[in-house]
This record gives C-alpha cells, sequence and structure tokens, in this order.
C-alpha cells in the first residue's frame, strides 16, 4: 500500500462527515438553551470558552477512535471498543451500559421537552407526557423510517430558526452581555464556590458535556469509514470542530445576555422559547415551537427505534416471542413507558442528572480511553504502517 491509496478527499467529502456529528449535537436539549445553560452559561463570563474547550476534547477523542476503527478494520462500535479495551475485550459492555443510558436518557428529554412545550399552551404537563409517548409509540411501529427521512428536513428548519434567535437575541442582549463579559461575572452567589473552585469546576463540567456528547461515536466511526486515511480523518474532526464549536459558543453567549431574565421568570426549561417571547417575533416563536416539537419527536422516534434494531435479534427474546412484529411492540412499548416514567423529573433534571451522570460515565468508558490507550495504538500503528497516514 502507499499514499496513493488513500488520496486526500475533496472538502464536500470529509466536510460531510462532519454536519454527523453537528447533526447529532443539534437535538433538542441544544437547541432548548437548556443544556448549555447548565453546563456552560451560569459559570459566567467564559461560557463561549467553555463550549470551545468541551468540542475540542471531543474532536480529538473521536479522531482517535476514527482512525483506529479505520486502521484495524473494525465493522461497527462494539469492535471498535474490543479494539480500544483490547486484551480486555469484555470491558466493551461498558460502552453498552453507556450507550442504552444515554439513549433512554435522550428518549426522556424528548419526552420532557415535548411535554414542557404543552405547558406553555396551557395543558398540563402529564397529558403532554401521555400524547407524546402514544405518538412516539405509534410513530416507532408504523412510521421510523418515515420520521428517519424527515428529519433532515426537521433538522434544517430548527436550525435555520435557531441561528435566527442566536443573531436576534446577541443583538438585543448586548448591552448585558459585554457588561458580563467587562465584569468578570462568575455567578459564585449562585452556584456557591469561591476560590479555585470558581475555574475547577467548570473546566469538569467540559469534560462532563464532552462525555455525554461522546454518544455519536457509532455514527461518527460508521459515516468515517469512507475516509480511510488519518489526514482524511484529520480534516472532518476539525470541521466538525469548528461547526460545533461556533455553534455552542454562540449560543452560551446569546444565553449570557438573558440569563438573569429567563432565571427570574423561572423559564431555565426552555430558555430560547422566553427569548422567542421578548424579540417580539410571533412567527419565530411559532416557527420555532413547532420545530422544536418535530425534533423532540424525531429524537424519541429515532432512538428507541435503534433500541430496536439493537435488541430485537436476542436468541432469548426471539424464543421467548418468535413474531418479529410482536416482539418489535414489546420493545418498543418497554422503552417508551420507561422514558416516559423518567421523563416525570422534567427536562432540566434530566439534562442535569441524567445527561451528567452518563457524562461522568462518558470520561472514563470513551474520554480517557480514547485519548490516552487509542493514541498509543494509533501511534503504534502509524509508525509500522505509515502509508496510512496519507496525503
Amino acid at each position: 500500500m502507499s499514499k496513493e491509496d488513500f488520496p486526500k478527499l475533496g472538502f464536500m467529502a470529509t466536510f460531510s462527515v462532519s454536519c454527523v456529528w453537528f447533526a447529532s449535537h443539534a437535538g433538542g436539549g441544544f437547541a432548548t438553551g437548556n443544556q448549555a445553560t447548565q453546563y456552560y452559561v451560569q459559570y459566567g463570563w467564559f461560557a463561549p470558552i467553555m463550549a470551545i474547550l468541551s468540542m475540542g476534547i471531543l474532536a480529538l477523542v473521536l479522531r482517535e477512535l476514527m482512525i483506529l476503527y479505520n486502521t484495524h478494520g473494525c465493522k461497527n462500535y462494539k469492535d471498535l471498543f474490543q479494539t480500544l479495551y483490547h486484551p480486555y475485550d469484555k470491558l466493551e459492555i461498558f460502552f453498552e451500559i453507556y450507550f442504552f443510558i444515554i439513549v433512554i436518557c435522550a428518549v426522556s428529554a424528548a419526552i420532557a421537552g415535548a411535554a414542557t412545550l404543552f405547558t406553555e399552551a396551557g395543558l398540563p404537563y402529564y397529558f403532554g407526557v401521555i400524547v407524546v409517548g402514544v405518538v412516539l409509540l405509534i410513530l416507532t411501529i408504523f412510521g421510523a423510517q418515515l420520521v428517519a427521512k424527515a428529519s433532515t428536513v426537521m433538522s434544517v428548519i430548527i436550525l435555520v430558526c435557531i441561528f435566527a434567535i442566536f443573531i436576534m437575541g446577541i443583538s438585543g442582549g448586548w448591552e448585558t452581555i459585554k457588561q458580563v463579559m467587562s465584569s468578570g461575572w462568575t455567578n459564585q452567589e449562585v452556584t456557591g464556590y469561591t476560590g479555585a473552585k470558581v475555574y475547577l469546576v467548570p473546566l469538569f463540567k467540559v469534560i462532563t458535556y464532552a462525555g455525554f456528547q461522546s454518544v455519536v461515536v457509532p455514527a461518527m466511526v460508521s459515516c468515517g469509514s469512507t475516509l480511510k486515511s488519518v489526514k482524511n480523518v484529520s480534516r472532518a474532526c476539525l470541521y466538525s470542530f469548528i461547526i460545533n464549536g461556533i455553534a455552542l459558543s454562540l449560543s452560551c453567549l446569546m444565553l449570557l445576555g438573558w440569563y438573569a431574565q429567563y432565571m427570574a421568570a423561572d423559564a431555565m426549561a426552555l430558555p430560547c422559547i422566553y427569548i422567542c417571547k421578548q424579540l417580539n417575533s410571533p412567527v419565530l416563536l411559532y416557527c420555532y415551537s413547532i420545530a422544536l416539537f418535530l425534533c423532540f419527536v424525531s429524537t424519541g422516534v429515532t432512538s428507541i427505534y435503534g433500541l430496536v434494531v439493537r435488541f430485537e435479534a436476542n436468541k432469548s427474546l426471539e424464543k421467548a416471542i418468535e413474531n418479529i412484529t410482536v416482539r418489535r411492540l414489546v420493545l418498543s412499548l418497554l422503552g417508551i413507558v420507561v422514558s416516559m416514567g423518567l421523563s416525570m423529573v422534567g427536562l432540566t433534571n434530566i439534562i442535569k442528572y441524567g445527561y451528567g451522570y452518563c457524562g461522568y460515565l462518558g470520561i472514563f468508558v470513551i474520554i480517557l480511553p480514547g485519548l490516552i490507550v487509542g493514541h498509543i495504538k494509533n501511534k503504534k500503528f502509524l509508525k509500522d504502517n505509515p502509508e496510512y497516514i496519507g496525503k
């Protein structure tokens, strides 16, 4: 093999892979503003910097894992983590546990977020949970593929809306943003942190955010298998870092300008909805609310469908329920019922505790192994096989 076997791919070929990460990241948690508030904005003026650091860490992890995946001929994420943990291959089960928990949290957050939108219309929260749960069950059984195809369109709509909010929100809160930045505000009176903790705790949040966002690993390594060479992978990860870093830091910057207002109004669950209302743009508010609801439904359906596909071929389950349709129905119902129960704690608590604990697990299951073990294995392999570096 030679460098000619790994040609330098064009911009669009690598950029399309980077968009996979962005599409996964820009879900309901990101679009509501709740996620950015809890992990960054509440800690003060360095929130946009924290966002960029998180995306930088995740980009480095993804780079190592994508290189490991491509150079070792992995076929799926199970192969990848067995390769990463080798000779302790069985440790791969920890990623399975992490992946299962965070998918359930994602579905719960989708149900909770959609139900919170119902409360904006004056309807009870639990009513919204039941309605969304039933909708997810019906779509998972009969329309998962349709929703998957429509998710791209919904993502585009919500991204257009969210960037419109970013621009208008930053403009509307610019004076407050300048004041926050110039005063060195760190929100000590709310967090209760003093001394070194003012910076150490936010730094831990930076790593935690990267930890639970590592749920994108299976999708990224699968799509990134077309890149082959190290340099192509590096380019895709660089583009991903730039796109996600800019989007997340802009979100943090906007939220800093309105933080005091939406916290005082007890609107932390859906900060972007609150900001939409303050901007006095009914068209933007309605379009964003509809797009956000559709985004929640899309996330819920595709996540549940992913769990169904993962477990429907289980040998024990096949023996217990022979009919594939019934088996899928049972798995869908089980996943949705569990998620509905968890959604009753509210979107804010799911993001704070559910994503938080998944983030802690992700640090030890994905972040550290990827940055340390993955880097060592890649370095050794590329030393023996320099042709994989590419052009």
